[in-house]
């Protein structure tokens, strides 16, 4: 049995969203995003595909260019390849569902 929580040990950075990766299963690895108000993720795809939940806060969540804002509570399941960006409009914790394959040090790379 793993556990973890998307609200304990938040910490924000001032500068870049900050990624966590939270536990690992036999086919995800679960990772929390969090963002302050103003920050970005620029666009990028990932290889497999993703899950995203917005747990806390708002983001314009954008698909091949076109912006959806995300509320709490709400879930998008993007294939692979796909590009998309976030631009965060109010504090965000976000969970972020990534094939066992995948690679969470491309998150953190997007932030670079």
């Amino acid at each position: 049995m793993n556990t973890a929580s998307l609200v304990e040990e938040l910490l924000y950075k001032e500068d870049k969203p900050a990624v966590t990766q939270l536990l690992t299963t036999k086919t995800t690895k679960e990772i929390r995003i969090v963002m302050k108000q103003g920050q970005t993720m620029k666009e990028h795809k990932a290889p497999y595909p993703i899950v995203i939940e917005l747990f806390e806060g708002s983001v314009d969540f954008g698909v091949n260019g076109i912006k959806q804002l995300l509320k709490k509570g709400d879930l998008i399941a993007l294939d692979e390849n796909i590009p998309h960006d976030l631009i965060c409009v109010s504090d965000s914790i976000i969970r972020l569902s990534l094939s066992i394959f995948d690679d969470v040090q491309r998150v953190n790379n997007v932030n670079n």
